[in-house]
């Protein structure tokens, strides 16, 4: 089997975090018990070193591991072709698939998979693995370079549809503030969102703007446009604001859950109270101007069926509706 290996290094957030931790947090395919394991059979490395689960990490340290053999998750190989051009693919993707080789995930990625059948490709935006809707995919490493330049300066229209929790107020709201690292929570990765720059070293400024659709049994449909590219901008600004994603184990009703869910421990109860396996929100539109030709392009694809049929048979219709 050819030789696979992932290699990360540690930033200064990691200092003093035992190595089985970030694994299991950076990494959620494994529990901690099977990268303890992982760890025994000598397949990490720390700084090229062979090291023990227990080892603490520090700022610039990269940690290196050979993936073969083991066994990737099961993922929703599902996508569509929603524009194909010369240079380039629009496309929807599941919302149970990652987009690119990360991790345990290397076949069962959206990239690979449509390799399979175009050849060579190049991703151009990237959603998270639970975020379904419209990826970018380019076919030649010049057209990535240009359209990954689009969305760098902001020149791509983006639009999502969340389902969150409660009861969205009316109208549209501007969120401005910042993105920095969540105390108050278990869950080192998670961001939250504060109107005033909390002075950390972390922080980012970001702007979203969200407009309430729809309301339905106790949850509302809302379409948020960002204009700024964070790390879970939109999941961090909602759940910061009193509306947690359906469906979000990290930004949903119970970071907790996250941890439960790293452990392979989910109980009933947990999916009960997340509502959907997976979290609601959808890459819906996609607007910009192709640079050299001057084509316009508009991409738009409906949300997933179990996240429409929250608000009613009617769903599709009303969406239709706002094109």
């Amino acid at each position: 089997m050819p030789e696979r290996t992932i290699s990360t290094t540690a930033g200064a957030e990691l200092e003093g975090v035992r190595l089985d931790h970030f694994l299991t947090g950076r990494f959620t395919y494994q529990s901690r018990t099977g990268w303890q394991s992982i760890i025994r059979e000598g397949r990490i490395a720390v700084n090229g070193i062979r090291v023990r689960a227990s080892r603490r990490l520090h700022a610039g340290d990269v940690i290196t591991f050979d993936v073969r053999g083991i066994a990737e998750p099961e993922v929703d190989p599902s996508y569509s072709v929603v524009l194909d051009r010369p240079g380039f693919l629009v496309v929807s993707k599941s919302g149970c698939l990652p987009v690119h080789p990360s991790g345990c995930y290397f076949r069962n990625t959206l990239l690979m998979l449509m390799r399979e059948r175009y050849g060579e490709l190049f991703v151009v935006n990237r959603l998270d693995r639970e975020t379904s809707g419209l990826v970018v995919l380019a076919k030649d490493a010049e057209t990535a370079g240009v359209l990954s330049g689009l969305f760098a300066s902001r020149q791509v229209e983006k639009t999502y549809l969340a389902a969150v929790f409660g009861a969205f107020p009316a109208g549209t709201v501007v969120k401005n503030g910042w993105l920095s690292s969540d105390p108050a929570s278990p869950v080192r990765k998670k961001r939250r969102f504060t109107e005033t720059d909390p002075g950390t070293e972390d922080a980012e400024p970001c702007a979203t703007e969200f407009t309430c659709l729809k309301m339905c049994g106790g949850f509302s449909l809302v379409e948020c446009r960002p204009h700024t590219g964070r790390l879970h901008q939109i999941r961090a600004t909602l759940y910061s604001s009193g509306f947690p994603l359906v469906g979000d184990k990290l930004y949903g009703p119970d970071d907790t859950i996250f941890l439960r869910f790293t452990e392979d421990a989910m109980t009933d109860a947990d999916r009960e109270a997340l509502v959907l396996p997976t979290q609601a929100l959808h890459a819906w539109r996609l607007r910009f101007t192709v640079p050299g030709t001057g084509e316009a392009v508009a991409c738009e694809n409906a949300p997933p069926d179990a996240m429409m049929s929250l608000f009613g048979p009617d769903t599709a219709l009303f969406l239709a509706d706002r094109a």
